[in-house]
């Protein structure tokens, strides 16, 4: 399987240009704190994708793929604190947070589809 065929890689990397566009406007005392800390996050969602896929195993796949579920989680609060802080507003947060939704809901499925393998 080419991970980089998969959607739900794609949307992901979606995900990770909508988070290094929306931080651009931050605070640039947070360049190493806040910015850097959710830019790691959403990086890692579609790296522990690809390495996921790139695994011996059905179970070590798994593993990679709970990681990037992790990491939108990470993702999301950190979204959240950003609203908190008023680095991005409510339209922005809700916006954003649609795509991280989607990403849940479908690195949701390819985790189901893996489990049945």
């Amino acid at each position: 399987m080419n991970y980089t065929e998969l959607d739900v890689w794609k949307y992901s990397r979606e995900l990770v240009k909508l988070v290094y566009l929306l931080t651009k406007s931050f605070p640039k005392e947070e360049l190493y704190a806040l910015i850097n800390q959710i830019r790691r996050s959403v990086v890692s969602v579609p790296s522990n994708i690809a390495e996921g896929i790139g695994r011996q195993s059905n179970k070590e796949t798994i593993h990679f793929l709970y990681s990037a579920k992790g990491s939108l989680f990470e993702v999301e609060t950190q979204l959240y604190l950003a609203f908190d802080l008023d680095y991005i507003s409510e339209i922005e947060l809700k916006s954003i947070l649609e795509k991280v939704i989607s990403n849940k809901k479908l690195l949701n499925g390819f985790i189901n589809y893996y489990k049945r393998l």
